[in-house]
């Protein structure tokens, strides 16, 4: 088998793009007999590679006594590599420590998590997490970790793509970060973090910031006398510079130590001979963010990707795909590409760990479509098949069954049909792979304003980066796909797009913003790109010290106040009725009034240009979609700055996502709603609209045009 190599693109085989098309197989769970069966039934579904955990669990069920083949079907790592060799079936190869699976502590051992309290991970108050959480960088637990990994990896090894085996990726842990933060939040363990001790990671951490204790003590507003004095900083809902800088510092700390784990997983990995490249899988779309120092420790030979559930049971907000989970796809696969990686979920949902509420064949096939739509280049089904636990290691039930399509007895289930449409789609637009979407204007994201949710809690700002967060999804995002625009995000951190002056950008702004994303944006408007900014001037840098860049180089004194109330003003002839943030009312004397609030005649929109064409429109309101009036003002805002819309769409509840490789086009139409909708679709190919026709959608579907 050849190997898999990647770009932010795409996977590839032996120089053609490929689709990776992957379902979760547990040869500890699958009864042996059936192995074969099931692979036939997952080809021919247009699989062509299988992930499985390794559970440390079962392989070292008493300490320092490791069991495998030897000890039944069920351990025999080896007779299922093997037999996926012989099926010609690719394989990431899971080992954890962690695994989750609805295992029992998650599929560390027993031993591990009951005789060894002083691994688990800490609240600030020393108590621990909660059931599962270990401490990832604990001394001891990375002792136990190593003697697992120095037995489990090598028999992955030997089956590596360079050694004539099936496994072309090898996974280090699962979802990173999730069994602290879904447990208590981040991890205070003492012995890990080095509190209060020469050396220790944090003080080290501290140092290497701040340089001396003074300058720390000016942000954080102490008087330590030393960094190993400063203690971490106990959650709260304090929220003044100094209480959210102390958070931010730590949550970056604890990110870094999440990095520093995975780097020393891989390092264990290669050491065994692991020579394959390595994935990782975010938990969420939100948990994409806390992976950039991973993906710098890590580099090129690394993939990560995300899962994107919809229905794990009853407490989630939707219980099938919606715009809703449209909007988190979309953004999380933006994200995924701007990081540098094919975008992949790999964790696609193939069933659900509750019976109820179901996960129905027809709500699936919306979800993977959803996702194709929004540019997933590869997938693992969790889970494509399953089978009995053995026994004691289950934490739910004896069947682990999790309503896949191949059942735990090897019935096929009506939700395969959905997966084989998936599969028959990627046989059918084999070119998909390296199509681009056709984008008519640009969001710019600022990876902090996602990451800034969990240490940033209020405060007396008049626009926090969490608020920013929410604004640009529940917001602009959504706002732009009822409007029919073709939105794709770009990385302030990167300076590629200040360049591309072709299509318009949408800056959502807090009142912080690091120094050098605000120059970012100067150099845009100096190019001569076009900008709708929203809804007000940074005053402030990442650390909260003053930073005008923005406001300065467009002559805009950046108001620090906002005014409450209700706006009334009218953008193209549309009556707008919004909160009277009117964050930007101190316009530069150099520009010209869009519209004011007709109660005070205070600028709510006001443009500005450049002698070299730049333009920048500063926008005074933030909302939550809800509205027509919402599409309107959107659209109406970007048609001044000379936007050329890609997609137009009669009915806002059909969202479109259009696709193009060379002379061939792909146009996907979503109706994520219970009810039928009609929708008349153009589309813009070059200079030509050709009109797609009035299309009929049934409820919860996705149609390609």
């Amino acid at each position: 088998m050849q190997p898999i190599i990647f770009d932010r693109t795409s996977y590839c085989v032996n120089g053609e793009p490929v689709y990776l098309y992957s379902g979760e197989f547990h040869y500890f769970r699958v009864p042996r007999e059936d192995w074969r069966r099931r692979m036939v039934l997952f080809k021919e579904a247009g699989g062509n590679c299988l992930a499985t955990y390794i559970p440390w669990l079962i392989h070292e069920p008493v300490e320092e006594t490791f069991v495998f083949g030897d000890a039944g079907p069920q351990h025999d790592l080896e007779a299922f590599l093997q037999t996926a060799l012989e099926m010609e079936l690719y394989v990431i190869a899971r080992p954890g420590p962690y695994q989750y699976s609805e295992l029992v502590y998650a599929g560390l051992p027993r031993w591990l998590y009951e005789n060894y309290p002083q691994l688990r991970a800490k609240t600030c108050d020393g108590k621990d997490i909660g059931p599962m959480s270990i401490s990832y960088l604990h001394p001891l637990f990375l002792e136990k970790a190593r003697r697992w990994f120095d037995v489990v990896c090598p028999i992955i090894a030997r089956y590596t793509i360079s050694s004539g085996g099936p496994v072309a990726f090898a996974q280090f842990d699962n979802e990173l970060t999730g069994i602290h933060e879904w447990f208590g939040g981040l991890d205070y363990n003492a012995e890990t973090m080095g509190f209060g001790r020469v050396g220790g990671r944090y003080p080290v951490y501290l140092r290497g910031k701040y340089g001396d204790v003074a300058a720390l003590n000016h942000a954080h507003g102490t008087a330590y006398t030393a960094f190993e004095d400063v203690p971490p900083p106990a959650p709260s809902s304090l929220s003044k510079p100094p209480d959210i800088r102390r958070m931010k510092d730590y949550f970056d700390f604890y990110l870094g130590t999440v990095a520093e784990y995975a780097q020393t997983l891989v390092t264990w990995m290669r050491a065994s001979g692991i020579d394959v490249p390595m994935v990782h899988n975010s938990a969420n779309p939100e948990m994409n963010a806390y992976f950039l120092e991973t993906v710098e420790a890590l580099g090129d030979d690394f993939v990560l990707g995300s899962d994107h559930y919809y229905n794990l049971d009853q407490t989630w907000a939707q219980n099938n795909p919606t715009p809703q989970y449209a909007a988190k796809v979309f953004v999380s696969l933006e994200m995924l590409r701007l990081m540098g990686f094919p975008p992949t979920v790999f964790e696609l949902p193939g069933g659900s760990a509750s019976n109820w509420p179901p996960i129905t064949p027809e709500d699936a096939l919306a979800c993977y479509m959803t996702n194709l739509a929004y540019g997933m280049r590869g997938h693992n089904f969790y889970i494509f098949t399953g089978g009995p636990n053995l026994p004691g290691t289950g934490d739910r039930s004896d069947s682990y069954d999790y309503g896949a399509s191949i059942s735990a007895t090897g019935e096929v289930r009506p939700l395969y049909s959905s997966q084989k449409a998936l599969g028959d789609f990627i046989a059918t637009y084999p070119w998909f792979v390296t199509a681009r979407r056709e984008s008519d204007c640009r969001i710019a994201l600022d990876f902090e304003y996602v990451r800034a949710n969990t240490y940033w809690k209020g405060g007396d700002f008049r626009f926090t980066p969490p608020q920013a967060w929410d604004f640009l999804r529940r917001g602009v995002v959504t706002t732009a796909f009822c409007a029919s625009l073709s939105p794709a995000l770009c990385d302030l951190r990167d300076d590629a797009w200040t360049e591309d002056v072709t299509t318009p950008v949408i800056f959502v702004t807090a009142d912080s913003m690091a120094a050098d994303k605000q120059a970012r944006i100067v150099r845009f408007l100096r190019n001569g790109g076009r900008a709708l900014i929203a809804p007000l001037l940074p005053t402030l840098d990442e650390a909260l010290n003053p930073c005008t860049i923005l406001a300065d180089f467009l002559g805009a004194a950046a108001s620090t106040t906002v005014e409450e109330g209700m706006a009334r003003f009218v953008v193209d002839g549309t009556v707008h009725i919004m909160p009277r943030a009117l964050f930007a009312p101190d316009m530069p004397s150099t520009a010209e009034v869009i519209t004011a609030d007709e109660a005070t005649g205070r600028p709510v929109i006001w443009r500005w240009t450049a002698e070299d064409g730049g333009q920048a429109m500063l926008l005074g309101v933030s909302w939550i979609h809800a509205l027509r009036e919402h599409e309107a003002l959107l659209t109406s805002l970007l048609r001044m700055l000379n936007l050329r819309q890609k997609v137009v769409g009669s009915n806002p509840n059909v969202w479109t996502s259009l696709w193009r490789a060379g002379d061939r086009t792909l146009l996907f139409a979503l109706n994520l709603l219970t009810g039928k909708m009609e929708a008349h679709i153009q589309y813009r190919l070059d200079d030509a609209l050709i009109d797609a026709g009035v299309h009929t959608l049934n409820p919860m579907t996705v149609t390609i045009i």
